[in-house]
């Protein structure tokens, strides 16, 4: 029997401050050389303080907490909508929380809601998962 229930915390994510470098891997990784996220004189002429990440990777970083809580063969939805740009030096905090049990297709799952936060409170990322039990 699955100790998950309403109310269950995921273990929270915090990852180390973003950096070029981060956002230089990162672009390589994906194949997303945008240059609003790895040259400074382009996202200053767009009108940007400076590059800033890509709202994908902090979707990577909530999918690195659901995965290290359960299994990624238990992930059965993982959705989020962006809510706030993730500028270079921001600390992301990804958390989340059990809160439904519900049963689809003769399936138990726990839907979970999931966001990412910077260190000043500003959500970057609401999303929602539906995990297996």
């Amino acid at each position: 029997m699955s100790d998950i229930q309403v109310g269950t915390e995921i273990p929270a994510l915090e990852l180390p401050p973003i950096s070029r470098c981060t956002l230089a891997l990162y672009g390589g990784a994906s194949g997303d050389h945008n240059p609003i996220h790895i040259d400074s004189d382009f996202a200053k002429a767009a009108g940007m303080p400076d590059v800033f990440a890509h709202g994908m990777l902090s979707m990577a970083y909530l999918g690195r907490m659901l995965t290290n809580w359960q299994p990624q063969a238990k992930l059965r939805k993982f959705g989020n909508r962006f809510a706030a740009i993730t500028q270079l030096q921001d600390v992301i905090t990804c958390s989340g929380k059990v809160v439904e049990l519900i049963e689809e297709n003769g399936e138990k799952l726990a839907r979970c809601e999931i966001q990412a936060v910077n260190a000043e409170g500003t959500q970057t990322l609401l999303g929602e998962a539906l995990v297996a039990l």
